[in-house]
């Protein structure tokens, strides 16, 4: 079964084409990275995967059904959730309100303003119960925007996941760590994302190379290569994107 299914997707902005014919086909259950230099148009194919923007041409499926004229949240709906470079998390309310929060749409609470959700005793303790894994439950009284910058990170992930969405994209989540709290993000990812599919975009090798289980090169917009890390490592059209044609 596949989860993400890309056909010549195509976008521009005015006469300026960012991605160019992309095509990528990743299975259910997979842990999928996107690499490539800066510009390449990563965060772009994130963009279009998530519906943030439209594609100009060409098709998306997620978990077989097109994307077509989806806005974000009926995308979400058909179990995909993604976060973003930039951390997005409501900084004035609590770690618990946080991530009780995106627990609501998938639990059928929707928009019903009479519940009083202090009172919903399955719902706190499905949030009790993920503060756990995220080993953020004993921040859950702290405001957000008080944490350190990897707990606010893990915490996003936490909101990501929250919805029960099977497929996970993480833009970047260990950018601007120090090196023990990449490994932090990267044992709390490799637990969160197990049996799920993850496709994230990451510049730190070792993360990616840590995580995936295939990476797929992306260069001006363009696929040069998609594999496993062992054949990727070796790509001499990989290195020569990176390093250049000398050191190549």
């Amino acid at each position: 079964m596949t989860a993400i299914k890309l056909t010549d997707v195509r976008k521009s902005f005015g006469r300026t084409e960012i991605i160019r014919g992309v095509n990528l086909s990743i299975p259910k259950g997979e842990r999928h990275a996107i690499i490539g230099p800066n510009g390449a148009g990563k965060t772009t194919l994130f963009n279009l995967i998530s519906g943030r923007f439209p594609i100009t041409s060409g098709s998306i499926e997620v978990n077989g059904r097109s994307t077509a004229g989806l806005a974000p949240q009926e995308i979400n709906r058909l179990g995909l959730s993604r976060s973003f470079q930039i951390t997005s998390i409501f900084p004035r309310m609590t770690v618990f309100e946080n991530i009780r929060c995106g627990l609501l749409w998938a639990r059928g609470y929707r928009y019903s303003f009479w519940h009083l959700l202090g009172g919903q005793k399955g719902l706190n303790e499905e949030a009790e119960a993920l503060l756990e894994r995220l080993n953020l439950a004993g921040r859950r009284n702290l405001l957000a925007g008080l944490l350190s910058y990897a707990e606010q990170r893990a915490l996003e992930i936490g909101i990501t996941i929250a919805g029960g969405a099977d497929i996970i994209l993480l833009d970047e989540p260990t950018a601007g760590m120090s090196h023990s709290e990449t490994d932090y993000a990267v044992d709390l990812i490799r637990r969160v994302s197990e049996g799920k599919t993850l496709l994230m975009v990451e510049h730190d090798m070792g993360v990616v190379f840590g995580l995936a289980d295939r990476i797929t090169v992306l260069v001006y917009g363009e696929v040069i290569a998609s594999d496993v890390p062992t054949a990727i490592r070796g790509n001499a059209a990989v290195r020569e994107a990176y390093l250049g044609t000398e050191a190549a």
